[in-house]
Protein backbone atom coordinates (compact mmCIF):
# COMPACT_ATOMS: atom_id res chain seq x y z
CA UNK A 1 0.00 0.00 0.00
CA UNK A 2 1.08 3.66 -0.90
CA UNK A 3 1.89 5.74 1.85
CA UNK A 4 -0.70 8.37 2.55
CA UNK A 5 -3.88 8.89 5.24
CA UNK A 6 -5.45 5.45 4.64
CA UNK A 7 -2.18 3.54 5.38
CA UNK A 8 -1.55 5.78 8.60
CA UNK A 9 -5.32 4.87 9.89
CA UNK A 10 -4.75 1.15 9.54
CA UNK A 11 -1.27 1.66 11.09
CA UNK A 12 -2.91 3.39 13.92
CA UNK A 13 -5.88 1.05 14.31
CA UNK A 14 -2.80 -1.94 14.41
CA UNK A 15 -1.43 0.26 16.70
CA UNK A 16 -4.25 0.54 19.21
CA UNK A 17 -5.10 -3.86 18.76
CA UNK A 18 -1.09 -4.22 19.34
CA UNK A 19 -1.53 -1.95 22.71
CA UNK A 20 -4.06 -4.02 24.10
CA UNK A 21 -2.53 -7.78 23.26
CA UNK A 22 0.63 -5.93 25.09
CA UNK A 23 -1.12 -4.89 27.80
CA UNK A 24 -3.69 -8.27 28.72
CA UNK A 25 -0.83 -10.33 27.73
CA UNK A 26 2.47 -8.94 28.44
CA UNK A 27 4.36 -9.93 25.36
CA UNK A 28 5.10 -6.84 23.79
CA UNK A 29 2.84 -6.23 20.90
CA UNK A 30 4.94 -7.07 18.11
CA UNK A 31 3.58 -10.48 17.21
CA UNK A 32 0.25 -8.30 15.72
CA UNK A 33 2.19 -5.17 14.94
CA UNK A 34 5.01 -6.96 12.41
CA UNK A 35 2.51 -8.92 10.13
CA UNK A 36 -0.16 -6.16 10.05
CA UNK A 37 2.74 -3.92 8.93
CA UNK A 38 4.00 -6.32 6.44
CA UNK A 39 0.17 -6.38 5.29
CA UNK A 40 0.28 -2.79 4.61
CA UNK A 41 3.39 -2.67 2.41
CA UNK A 42 6.58 -2.98 4.42
CA UNK A 43 9.14 -5.36 3.61
CA UNK A 44 10.29 -8.15 5.79
CA UNK A 45 13.58 -6.68 6.43
CA UNK A 46 12.52 -3.07 7.93
CA UNK A 47 9.32 -4.94 9.79
CA UNK A 48 11.34 -6.61 12.47
CA UNK A 49 13.15 -3.14 13.78
CA UNK A 50 10.09 -0.87 13.04
CA UNK A 51 7.86 -2.52 15.93
CA UNK A 52 10.72 -2.31 18.47
CA UNK A 53 10.05 1.21 18.86
CA UNK A 54 6.06 0.90 19.84
CA UNK A 55 6.96 -1.50 21.86
CA UNK A 56 8.64 1.19 25.12
CA UNK A 57 5.54 3.50 25.38
CA UNK A 58 2.89 0.38 25.02
CA UNK A 59 4.95 -1.25 27.92
CA UNK A 60 5.01 1.99 30.29
CA UNK A 61 1.19 2.79 29.41
CA UNK A 62 0.51 -0.76 29.80
CA UNK A 63 2.22 -1.24 32.78
CA UNK A 64 1.04 1.21 34.91
CA UNK A 65 -2.21 -0.64 36.09
CA UNK A 66 -0.15 -3.64 37.17
CA UNK A 67 1.82 -1.61 39.22
CA UNK A 68 -1.09 -0.02 41.06
CA UNK A 69 -2.01 -3.56 41.93
CA UNK A 70 1.56 -4.83 43.29
CA UNK A 71 1.49 -7.20 40.98
CA UNK A 72 4.58 -6.60 39.13
CA UNK A 73 7.72 -8.42 40.62
CA UNK A 74 10.76 -5.71 40.74
CA UNK A 75 13.39 -8.69 42.31
CA UNK A 76 12.74 -10.62 39.18
CA UNK A 77 13.00 -7.46 36.49
CA UNK A 78 16.03 -6.85 38.38
CA UNK A 79 17.78 -10.74 37.69
CA UNK A 80 15.85 -10.85 34.06
CA UNK A 81 16.61 -7.39 32.42
CA UNK A 82 20.08 -6.49 32.66
CA UNK A 83 21.04 -10.04 30.83
CA UNK A 84 18.28 -9.16 28.76
CA UNK A 85 19.56 -5.94 27.45
CA UNK A 86 22.90 -7.47 26.89
CA UNK A 87 21.27 -10.04 24.54
CA UNK A 88 18.94 -7.65 22.81
CA UNK A 89 21.67 -5.92 21.14
CA UNK A 90 23.35 -9.02 20.20
CA UNK A 91 20.43 -10.32 18.71
CA UNK A 92 19.19 -6.70 16.89
CA UNK A 93 22.96 -6.98 15.01
CA UNK A 94 22.72 -10.18 14.31
CA UNK A 95 19.22 -9.96 13.04
CA UNK A 96 20.35 -8.25 9.42
CA UNK A 97 23.15 -10.69 8.63
CA UNK A 98 20.54 -13.76 8.41
CA UNK A 99 19.50 -14.91 4.97
CA UNK A 100 16.20 -14.88 3.67
CA UNK A 101 15.84 -11.13 3.73
CA UNK A 102 13.80 -11.49 6.94
CA UNK A 103 11.13 -14.59 5.78
CA UNK A 104 13.42 -16.59 7.84
CA UNK A 105 13.46 -15.20 11.11
CA UNK A 106 9.58 -14.60 10.74
CA UNK A 107 9.37 -18.08 10.30
CA UNK A 108 10.78 -18.87 13.36
CA UNK A 109 8.85 -16.30 15.15
CA UNK A 110 6.35 -18.26 13.99
CA UNK A 111 7.56 -21.56 16.02
CA UNK A 112 8.27 -19.72 18.74
CA UNK A 113 4.99 -18.82 19.15
CA UNK A 114 3.59 -22.01 18.84
CA UNK A 115 5.86 -23.16 21.20
CA UNK A 116 4.89 -20.57 23.48
CA UNK A 117 1.32 -21.59 22.81
CA UNK A 118 1.59 -25.12 23.99
CA UNK A 119 3.80 -24.62 26.79
CA UNK A 120 0.86 -22.09 28.25
CA UNK A 121 -2.11 -24.38 27.13
CA UNK A 122 -0.40 -27.02 29.44
CA UNK A 123 0.26 -25.35 31.98
CA UNK A 124 -3.03 -24.43 33.34
CA UNK A 125 -3.01 -26.50 36.11
CA UNK A 126 -0.64 -25.88 38.27
CA UNK A 127 -0.21 -29.88 38.84
CA UNK A 128 0.74 -29.97 35.39
CA UNK A 129 3.77 -28.11 35.70
CA UNK A 130 6.77 -29.94 35.72
CA UNK A 131 9.05 -31.80 38.53
CA UNK A 132 12.09 -29.82 37.39
CA UNK A 133 10.36 -26.95 38.82
CA UNK A 134 11.67 -27.65 42.04
CA UNK A 135 15.25 -26.80 41.07
CA UNK A 136 14.22 -23.32 39.90
CA UNK A 137 12.49 -22.36 43.13
CA UNK A 138 15.93 -23.41 44.48
CA UNK A 139 18.11 -21.08 42.03
CA UNK A 140 15.45 -18.12 41.10
CA UNK A 141 18.28 -15.76 39.97
CA UNK A 142 19.99 -18.14 37.65
CA UNK A 143 16.67 -18.69 36.07
CA UNK A 144 15.70 -15.52 36.00
CA UNK A 145 18.78 -14.61 34.10
CA UNK A 146 18.91 -17.51 32.21
CA UNK A 147 15.08 -16.12 30.77
CA UNK A 148 16.36 -12.48 29.96
CA UNK A 149 19.43 -14.25 27.96
CA UNK A 150 17.00 -16.09 25.42
CA UNK A 151 14.22 -13.44 25.90
CA UNK A 152 16.54 -10.65 24.84
CA UNK A 153 18.17 -11.72 22.44
CA UNK A 154 14.87 -13.45 20.67
CA UNK A 155 13.86 -9.46 21.21
CA UNK A 156 16.56 -8.17 19.35
CA UNK A 157 16.55 -10.92 16.76
CA UNK A 158 12.95 -11.14 15.97
CA UNK A 159 11.71 -7.75 16.71
CA UNK A 160 9.51 -9.27 19.42
CA UNK A 161 9.12 -8.16 22.81
CA UNK A 162 10.28 -10.96 24.62
CA UNK A 163 7.32 -11.66 26.07
CA UNK A 164 6.09 -14.68 24.58
CA UNK A 165 9.39 -16.66 25.54
CA UNK A 166 9.30 -14.54 29.61
CA UNK A 167 5.30 -15.29 30.54
CA UNK A 168 6.01 -19.03 29.96
CA UNK A 169 9.27 -19.68 31.41
CA UNK A 170 8.34 -17.25 34.35
CA UNK A 171 5.61 -19.91 34.64
CA UNK A 172 7.71 -22.86 34.20
CA UNK A 173 10.42 -22.06 35.81
CA UNK A 174 9.76 -19.39 38.83
CA UNK A 175 5.93 -20.57 39.42
CA UNK A 176 4.99 -17.04 38.86
CA UNK A 177 0.95 -17.13 38.77
CA UNK A 178 -0.11 -15.33 35.40
CA UNK A 179 -0.93 -12.14 36.17
CA UNK A 180 2.41 -11.56 38.05
CA UNK A 181 4.24 -12.97 34.99
CA UNK A 182 2.45 -10.92 32.29
CA UNK A 183 2.87 -7.89 34.65
CA UNK A 184 6.92 -8.50 35.05
CA UNK A 185 7.32 -9.51 31.24
CA UNK A 186 5.26 -6.56 30.30
CA UNK A 187 8.55 -4.10 32.57
CA UNK A 188 10.94 -6.86 30.95
CA UNK A 189 10.50 -5.88 27.24
CA UNK A 190 9.91 -2.16 27.60
CA UNK A 191 13.79 -2.38 28.53
CA UNK A 192 14.92 -4.70 26.39
CA UNK A 193 13.02 -2.84 23.34
CA UNK A 194 15.36 0.21 23.66
CA UNK A 195 19.21 -0.92 23.12
CA UNK A 196 17.35 -2.77 20.12
CA UNK A 197 15.42 -0.01 18.73
CA UNK A 198 18.98 1.99 18.74
CA UNK A 199 21.05 -0.65 17.19
CA UNK A 200 18.04 -1.42 14.56
CA UNK A 201 17.97 2.56 14.03
CA UNK A 202 22.14 2.38 13.57
CA UNK A 203 21.31 -0.16 11.26
CA UNK A 204 18.84 1.85 9.50
CA UNK A 205 16.34 -0.36 9.81
CA UNK A 206 13.31 1.62 11.01
CA UNK A 207 10.60 2.76 9.02
CA UNK A 208 9.77 6.12 11.56
CA UNK A 209 6.49 6.39 9.54
CA UNK A 210 4.90 3.33 10.55
CA UNK A 211 6.70 3.23 14.05
CA UNK A 212 5.44 6.72 14.70
CA UNK A 213 1.49 5.93 14.04
CA UNK A 214 2.06 2.36 15.57
CA UNK A 215 3.50 4.66 18.87
CA UNK A 216 0.13 6.41 19.38
CA UNK A 217 -2.48 3.63 19.08
CA UNK A 218 -0.19 1.47 21.37
CA UNK A 219 -0.34 3.87 23.81
CA UNK A 220 -4.18 4.01 23.51
CA UNK A 221 -4.71 0.43 23.89
CA UNK A 222 -2.11 -1.01 26.32
CA UNK A 223 -4.24 0.70 29.55
CA UNK A 224 -7.27 -1.19 28.13
CA UNK A 225 -5.89 -4.56 27.72
CA UNK A 226 -4.24 -4.22 31.87
CA UNK A 227 -7.49 -3.20 32.86
CA UNK A 228 -9.06 -6.42 30.88
CA UNK A 229 -6.55 -8.30 31.98
CA UNK A 230 -6.71 -7.83 36.38
CA UNK A 231 -10.70 -8.81 35.48
CA UNK A 232 -9.41 -12.25 34.19
CA UNK A 233 -9.44 -15.02 36.31
CA UNK A 234 -6.13 -16.69 35.87
CA UNK A 235 -6.76 -20.24 34.61
CA UNK A 236 -9.17 -18.54 32.00
CA UNK A 237 -6.29 -15.48 31.30
CA UNK A 238 -3.76 -18.51 31.19
CA UNK A 239 -5.81 -20.27 28.37
CA UNK A 240 -6.47 -17.30 26.66
CA UNK A 241 -2.87 -15.96 26.36
CA UNK A 242 -1.76 -19.82 25.06
CA UNK A 243 -4.95 -19.61 22.14
CA UNK A 244 -3.69 -16.16 21.03
CA UNK A 245 -0.35 -16.73 20.51
CA UNK A 246 -1.49 -20.88 18.99
CA UNK A 247 -3.38 -18.53 16.13
CA UNK A 248 -1.01 -16.14 16.02
CA UNK A 249 1.38 -18.67 15.26
CA UNK A 250 -0.62 -20.46 12.65
CA UNK A 251 -1.54 -17.63 10.01
CA UNK A 252 2.34 -16.46 10.88
CA UNK A 253 3.72 -18.66 9.94
CA UNK A 254 1.57 -19.78 6.96
CA UNK A 255 1.84 -16.39 5.07
CA UNK A 256 5.76 -16.48 5.55
CA UNK A 257 6.18 -19.59 4.25
CA UNK A 258 4.12 -18.45 1.16
CA UNK A 259 6.65 -15.79 0.82
CA UNK A 260 9.11 -17.63 0.59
Amino acid sequence: MEPGLLRDLLTLISGVVTGVMSGTFGVGGAVISTPAIRALGLSAALAVGTTLPSIIPGAIAGSWRYRTAELIRWDVVVATAPTGIISAVIGAWISPRVPGDGHLLMVLTAALLMWSAINMIRSVAPANLSDGLVVARRSPKLFAVLTGLLAGGLSGLLGVGGGIVMVPLFRRWLRLPIKNAIATSLICVGCFAIPGTITHALEGGIDWRFATWLAVGVVVGAPLGSRLALKMSDKRLQRAFGLFLAVIAVFYGLGELLAL
